[in-house]
């Protein structure tokens, strides 16, 4: 029989993946009724990913629904800048769309930024670049989301990008931006990326973690075809149904994958003769049956696509065998020509296999081929884009020629800043310094200097990636090649932006002796911009380390130079060290009004680091003087703002959960905290520690919690910073006493109020640190007194009072939390003292309330039954107060599942005998007793028993004896911790002990062990 023939090489109808065309259709039509999503579409090569999204996009256009698509470029280690949303929008521009023309006058001047054709953008010929600033990318995204906006109130948009694998930094940044802002536009955004292009390091990962979390983000796999949608397409290719023995053949040799069985077939192939032995010689096959002057012209087109006057620059084909050349490959459907009327190979696949067929030579001649054809190209534009740059600056780069390679690198870097693609800008800079050391002096380009290079890129390092490690590095480098007595200006200004390196690293002390250095290179009465951002820089480090009143002293003094040379980011970052400072001393009206000048000034001057820390101090501030509602309000709103700019900060973040575990949204904090799931360096990770810590510590996962803290600890072993050391000191001491380890609760109160006190004015932390330790004392003196311990009871009583002082010290400044934190103090002295008072924990309870702080609430109220239970707990009206507060304690703790505390009131219930109104959608517990069978006598308990213990109650009592913790506990027995501890105390009630221990001694004594 004949050997089956095709002249067709793709199916005409789509196999396979009618239920992956289905859902993005789906995607499609949420769009269309507001609700915009991403749909990331992933397979290996070949597998047809953009064989179904132009599917998709076909079936769209049908609809009346706009398709705008764009590409990703591999140039290697370099990055197009915003490649496939240029590709995308360039139709719109060349078509002199509408929707552009009404855009306002500042949007369209922002696009033209990345769309020269546009107009009204761009720098002019022979202007210096301005520095990348991610303000003005934010502006860009601004703009590019108002344009989709637009075009979606015409028309439902969607926009595909393909080869998301070989994204640049810049479109990242856009995909990220567009998934936290996209709200009710009609825009649907589809992907498509390699799954097996992604490597553990790739950059793609952490984006695509992110954003598929996102309820509105789809993910969608295309494996292989199975034997049956295999038998389909070559059925579609052949016109006929293939026979059992091709279906076979070519199943093996293809693995399923479609492009691949479309290749075989199309090398001639119908499995009955010699398959080549691997799939790349299958493609090789396809391109050796061109001629000549066709496999030339495909050498060529390996380098990037082109548009027919590049072909014919680089070509040394004459005009009309170039033609034919080109007929030739577009008829073999090896090449095809875009939208934009540029040839490129047809799938990825045959230009790599065609890459690897060349030889060294041959490459090298390729890419000095079209460096020099695109250099011609330059020459002949104003101001060339970057994405042209960055192409020559790729070309020359692997010609090994250094010197051009260096020279077009550095005009790349300065095109990427342009555009404000600094992702790509900090790549192409860092390969420029490479360059560097391997060109003469006299071959460097003209106007070029070595240490203004590092300086770029140090900034990128920490703007684009928040590498300050990297940024140190190139800053002590430059320092390097600088004379401090030549050149103590340029020296001083390096030095102060390594101090910002050296404080974001953590190493305050490092910060402040280099900015001590830096000024003293300067004159004492010198009025220059790099004085006044060195004494800028430490008014900021005293304001972070609480050392108030000479952080005022250097803000005021700075702050009308800096507004008199104009400089309005220095002049916000000292109304921010000025408005802490003040509510620091005791001044919050004052310092909230500096604060807010602070944010008005980075707002009208678009300087978003500025921004996010003004809103970062206000919300603070609100939080610190009792309106933390507010606090978290503004947090968000600041978060907020940013992202709309295209700026995530996730210090507000952290602060957001902060103030969100504070009123009581725990649901909320932990979703924030879950999604922060980026590298984090310095101050930012500790305060991530911190935030985690604190809600595990309520939660009552103790494990969490004390990881947390141990690598917080680590981190903060050189830190001078109260607002890092006090929260540490305090979480840490808590957990200790919850685990019964006194002495250490003890140790990290005076650790931390040793840091605290040593190097800063914070009276807020001093507080909130002794308030904890108020707490560790009073039941160091409860637990000296079961033991007849009266020395250890006088020193706790000794140590309570001192700790007392202390608060009584904060609460002058008369603010709210402070003075809420001395009514529980004055409850826990009492405490301490043998006289507990319920009085004192239900004004103590009452003023929590009024601040919405709920877990504090419920811990007063647990206190406050305990007091009222300590006295004449058989009065009526006593056990009526009790069983109120301990009904309001528990209501508190489990809407919040604060396991813990909730454990905890529920065994006072249990001992005191208290009857509550369950709630019947508690549930049971894992010993199969009501959720809250603690608030009820046990009916089942052992009638012969002395002590009325019942069964299960002799278990754990006999674990008790041995040591056992309840977590110990519940793991022997099968029962979860909090039942465990619901027992021990109810065991501990029924033999009319206070303590584990003496429980034990009475259990050994009386045998009731065994």
């Amino acid at each position: 029989m004949a050997a089956t023939t095709t002249t067709r090489m793709t199916s005409a109808r789509l196999v396979g993946r009618s239920a992956q065309l289905a859902e993005l259709e789906a995607v499609l039509h949420d769009a269309a009724v507001r609700k915009p999503s991403l749909a990331f579409v992933a397979g290996e090569s070949g597998v047809g990913k953009s064989r179904l999204v132009g599917e998709l996009a076909r079936g769209a256009r049908a609809d009346g629904i706009r398709v705008l698509s764009g590409d990703c470029v591999d140039l290697g280690e370099s990055e197009l800048p915003y490649a496939p949303l240029v590709g995308a929008l360039r139709p719109l521009v060349r078509d002199g769309d509408p929707a552009l023309d009404a855009l306002p006058a500042p949007l369209r001047a922002e696009l033209a930024s990345i769309l020269p054709t546009l107009g009204g953008g761009g720098t002019s010929a022979g202007a210096p670049p301005a520095a990348a600033d991610a303000a003005i990318q934010g502006r860009l995204f601004e703009a590019l989301l108002e344009l989709l906006d637009r075009l979606g109130e015409e028309q439902p948009v969607l926009l595909a990008i393909e080869d998301l694998h070989w994204a640049d930094r810049s479109t990242r940044g856009f995909l990220t931006f567009l998934a936290r802002t996209l709200c009710s536009e009609r825009v649907a955004v589809v992907a498509t990326y390699r799954s097996d292009e992604l490597h553990r390091r790739h950059p793609l990962r952490p984006l695509l973690a992110e954003l598929e979390r996102d309820p509105r983000t789809r993910r969608l796999e295309l494996h292989p075809f199975t034997r049956t949608e295999l038998a389909e397409q070559l059925g579609e290719i052949l016109g006929s149904a293939p026979d059992a023995g091709l279906v076979e053949r070519v199943l093996v040799r293809s693995e399923g994958n479609p492009l691949f069985t479309e290749e075989i077939l199309a090398a001639g192939l119908d499995g009955r003769g010699s398959l080549p032995p691997t799939l790349r010689d299958a493609l090789m096959l396809r391109i050796e049956k061109l001629s000549p002057e066709a496999q030339e012209l495909l050498r060529l087109l390996i380098g990037q696509p082109m548009d027919h006057e590049l072909l014919i620059a680089t070509s040394a084909l004459d005009q009309r065998v170039l033609r034919d050349a080109l007929r030739e490959a577009v008829a073999s459907s090896i090449v095809i020509a875009d939208e934009d009327d540029r040839y490129r190979f047809r799938h990825a696949l045959l230009r790599e296999v065609l890459l690897d067929d060349l030889l060294p030579g041959e490459r090298t001649e390729m890419h000095r081929t079209l460096a020099r054809a695109l250099e011609e190209r330059i020459a002949t534009e104003s101001c060339p884009d970057a994405h042209l740059t960055a192409q020559v600056a790729h070309h020359w780069h692997h010609t090994g020629d250094h010197a051009a390679a260096l020279a077009a690198t550095v005009r790349a870097a300065d095109a990427a800043e342009r555009v404000n693609a600094i992702g790509e800008a900090a790549t192409l800079l860092e390969r420029a310094l490479e360059f560097w050391e391997q060109v003469p002096e006299q071959q460097r380009p003209p106007g070029v200097d070595q240490i203004a290079l590092l300086r770029r890129a140090a900034q990128h390092a920490a703007d684009c990636e928040g590498d300050y490690q990297r940024q140190e590095a190139l800053l002590r480098k430059a320092l390097s090649l600088v004379d401090e007595r030549e050149q103590p200006r340029l020296v001083a200004s390096l030095l102060e932006r390594l101090q910002r390196a050296q404080w974001h690293l953590n190493r305050p002390e490092e910060a402040i002796a280099t900015i001590d250095r830096a000024l003293a290179l300067l004159e004492p009465e010198e009025r220059t911009a790099e004085r006044v951002a060195l004494l800028a820089a430490k008014a900021r480090v005293r304001m972070l380390q609480s050392r108030f009143r000479e952080a005022l002293e250097l803000a005021e003094q700075t702050l009308a130079l800096a507004d008199e040379m104009g400089d309005h980011a220095i002049a916000s970052r000292l109304r921010n060290a000025l408005g802490i400072s003040l509510v620091g001393l005791g001044d919050a009206e004052a310092g909230e009004a500096r604060l807010r000048e602070a944010l008005a000034t980075a707002r009208d001057h678009g300087l978003l680091d500025e921004i996010g820390t003004s809103y970062g101090n206000l919300a603070d501030i609100l939080h610190a003087t009792g309106r933390t509602r507010e606090a978290l309000e503004t947090a968000r709103r600041g978060r907020e703002e940013l992202t709309r700019l295209g700026r995530q900060m996730d210090w507000l973040l952290l602060d957001s959960a902060e103030y969100a575990v504070a009123v009581g949204e725990w649901d909320a904090a932990a979703r924030d905290l879950a999604g922060l799931d980026r590298r984090h360096y310095g101050t930012t990770l500790m305060h991530r520690h911190l935030r985690r810590a604190e809600l595990a510590l309520g939660r009552g996962d103790h494990e969490l919690a004390r990881g947390e803290l141990d690598a917080m600890a680590r981190q903060a072993r050189d830190s001078t910073e109260p607002q890092f050391l006090g929260p540490l000191g305090a979480l840490k001491a808590e957990l200790e006493r919850r685990s019964g380890d006194l002495i250490a609760a003890r140790a990290a109160v005076d650790d931390a109020l040793d840091r605290i006190e040593f190097c800063s004015d914070d009276i807020t932390q001093v507080t909130g640190v002794s308030s904890v330790g108020m707490r560790v004392e009073a039941d160091a003196a409860q637990r000296a007194r079961d033991r007849d311990d009266h020395d250890a009871e006088r020193e706790a009583r000794l140590r309570s009072e001192l700790l007392l002082a202390r608060v009584e010290a904060g609460a002058e400044l008369e603010r709210a939390p402070l003075v809420a934190e001395l009514a529980v103090a004055r409850a826990e002295e009492a405490r301490a003292r043998a006289e507990d008072d319920p009085v004192l924990w239900d004004e103590a309870a009452a003023a929590w309330e009024e601040l919405e702080r709920p877990y504090l609430v419920a811990y007063a109220r647990w206190r406050q039954a305990e007091a009222l239970l300590s006295g004449d707990g058989s009065a009526a009206d006593t056990r009526e107060q009790a069983t109120a507060a301990v009904r309001a304690a528990c209501e508190i703790t489990r809407a919040l599942g604060a396991e813990w505390l909730h454990g905890e009131v529920e065994a006072l219930a249990a001992r005191a005998r208290l009857t509550l109104d369950l709630d019947p959608a508690a549930g049971a517990n894992d010993d199969g007793l009501p959720a809250d069978a603690s608030l009820r006598d046990d009916a089942a308990a052992a009638a012969d028993d002395p002590f009325g213990l019942t069964p299960r109650e002799r278990q754990v009592l006999a674990l008790v004896a041995a040591g056992a913790t309840n977590r110990e506990i519940g793991g022997e027995l099968f029962m979860a911790e909090k039942t465990a501890s619901v027992h021990v105390s109810r065991i501990l009630a029924k033999l009319d002990v206070r303590s584990r221990t003496q429980a034990a001694a009475v259990a050994h004594r009386l045998g009731l062990d065994a």
